[in-house]
C-alpha cells in the first residue's frame, strides 16, 4: 500500500477499474504511478564513527532498506565519515547496499572548532540539497553537529538520534568530563528536540530521563551469521574477543585474566592503538581483518566469548557471538547485561575472581552447547535485525 493511498496499487490494466481510474489509459496509469513514487519518505542517516559494531548495524541497514520494496516507499542517505583507522573507503562503497546513497563528510571525533565548524556547514548544505523528511544522527558527534545543522534548516524535518552508548557513561574520562557530556547530552535533546531512539533496554531507561525517547533494540543478520557456523575441537578452551583495542574495549583487563588462566588459550579479533597492553604468551592478535566472512570464521573459532568492556551500548559483537551459538562472559555493565542472562546464556561477572567458577563450568562442551543454544533462541527472539529495522520504520512512521 502506498503510504499515500487507502489502497495497494497494482499497474495491471486488467485491475485499474477496481480502483475506480478506468478513464486512466496504461501509459497514463504507469506515470502516475511513478509521479506517487517521487514521495518516498527521504530518510538521511548521519554517522561519524563508521566502524566496528557500527558499521555492522549500517551494513545490514543499507542491506535491509536497499531492497526494492523497502527503497519504493523510503529512499536512504549515509552521510559518514572514514577518518577512523579501520574504516576503508572502498570497503564501505562495495559492501554497503548500491541502493542506498552514500555522501561522506570530513567529521572528527575529537574536539575541534574549525573542522567542526566545516563539518556542520558542509552537513547543512547536503541536507538542503537532500530535503529529508527525517534526520537520524548516529552516535554523540555527530549528535551534535546533526543538530547544529539542523537548526539551520529553513523547514524543520523530524528528528532521531540513536546514541549507541551515551558517551558520559564512559570511565575513561574524569568526572567532571563526564558531567559535561550529561549535560551536552540534556541541552542539545531540550533545545533542539528530537527523540532519543535507544539501542538496548539500559540506554532506553537512561534516555527517558533526558528527554522524548523510544526502544529499537541493536539486532543482527542471524542468517547470514549462520552460514559461518561449524562445530569447534579446540585442544585447548579458547576464549575470544572481537573488537577494536581500545579503552572501552579494556585491554589491561583481558590481559590480566589471561595471565591467570594460562591453560587456555585466549583471542583477540582485531587491533587498535592499545595493542601494547596484550603482553601474555597466550593471547593471540589477528590484526585488522576488513572481510567480514574471515571475521565471522574467526568468531566462530572461539569457545567462549568475552565481552570485558567499560561500557557499551549494546554490543553488536555480543550478538553475533550468540548467533553463532557461543556462550558469552561479560563485565557486567550497561549493554552487555542486556544481552547476556546471567547462568543461562552466559555469566556476567564484576571480579576476576568470579571467573574461576565460570571457567571451570565452560569447560565441558556439553554444558557450553546448553548455553550456546540458549544464545542463540534468545538472539532470535529479541535481536533480529530484519524484525528490528520493521519496528524502526514504525518509529519513523509515528
Amino acid at each position: 500500500m502506498h503510504k499515500y493511498l487507502p489502497f495497494k496499487l497494482d499497474i495491471k490494466p486488467s485491475n485499474k477499474r477496481s480502483f475506480g481510474i478506468s478513464d486512466y489509459s496504461s501509459y497514463q496509469f504507469i506515470y502516475f504511478y511513478q509521479e506517487l513514487n517521487q514521495f518516498a519518505l527521504k530518510v538521511v542517516h548521519i554517522i561519524e564513527a563508521l566502524g566496528g559494531g557500527v558499521y555492522t548495524y549500517f551494513n545490514d541497514l543499507s542491506t535491509y532498506f536497499g531492497e526494492d520494496e523497502i527503497k519504493s516507499r523510503i529512499d536512504t542517505t549515509i552521510i559518514y565519515s572514514a577518518n577512523r583507522k579501520e574504516i576503508d573507503r572502498e570497503k564501505i562503497k562495495s559492501e554497503l547496499s548500491s541502493n542506498i546513497n552514500l555522501v561522506e563528510i570530513n567529521m572528527l571525533r575529537s574536539f575541534s572548532p574549525l573542522q567542526d565548524l566545516k563539518s556542520v556547514i558542509r552537513l547543512t548544505k547536503e541536507l538542503k540539497k537532500i530535503n529529508p523528511d527525517i534526520i537520524h544522527l548516529h552516535s554523540s558527534k555527530a549528535g551534535v553537529l546533526g543538530r547544529i545543522a539542523y537548526f539551520f534548516l529553513f523547514k524543520k524535518k523530524k528528528l532521531y538520534y540513536s546514541p549507541h552508548g551515551y558517551s558520559f557513561l564512559r570511565t575513561d574520562i574524569s568526572k567532571p568530563i563526564r558531567k559535561i557530556y550529561w549535560f551536552i547530552e540534556k541541552s542539545t535533546q531540550t533545545i533542539f528536540g528530537g527523540v532519543t531512539i535507544a539501542c538496548g533496554d539500559t540506554e532506553f531507561a537512561i534516555a527517558k530521563k533526558i528527554g522524548s525517547s523510544k526502544l529499537v533494540r541493536n539486532g543482527v543478520d542471524i542468517e547470514s551469521i549462520r552460514e559461518n557456523f561449524v562445530e569447534n575441537k579446540n585442544d585447548k578452551l579458547t576464549i575470544g574477543i572481537m573488537a577494536r583495542i581500545t579503552a572501552a574495549r579494556n585491554p589491561s583487563l583481558f590481559n590480566k585474566i589471561a595471565l591467570k588462566f594460562p591453560e587456555y588459550n585466549f583471542v583477540w579479533i582485531g587491533d587498535g592503538e592499545l595493542k601494547s597492553l596484550i603482553t601474555a604468551s597466550n593471547i593471540k592478535i589477528t590484526g585488522w581483518i576488513l572481510d567480514r566472512e574471515t571475521v565471522l570464521k574467526e568468531l566462530n573459532k572461539v569457545d567462549v566469548y568475552m565481552q570485558i568492556s567499560l561500557w557499551e551500548g549494546l554490543p553488536i559483537a555480543v550478538l553475533e557471538a550468540m548467533a553463532l551459538k557461543k556462550p558469552i562472559i561479560a563485565t557486567n555493565v550497561i549493554g552487555n547485561k542486556d544481552a547476556v542472562v546471567h547462568n543461562k546464556t552466559g555469566f556476567l561477572f564484576t571480579d576476576i575472581e568470579e571467573l574461576n567458577e565460570y571457567f571451570e563450568i565452560l569447560r565441558n562442551t556439553e554444558t557450553r552447547t546448553i548455553f550456546g543454544e540458549k544464545a542463540l533462541e534468545r538472539c532470535q527472539e529479541l535481536f533480529n535485525v530484519n524484525k528490528n529495522f520493521k519496528d524502526l520504520i514504525e518509529v519513523y512512521n509515528q
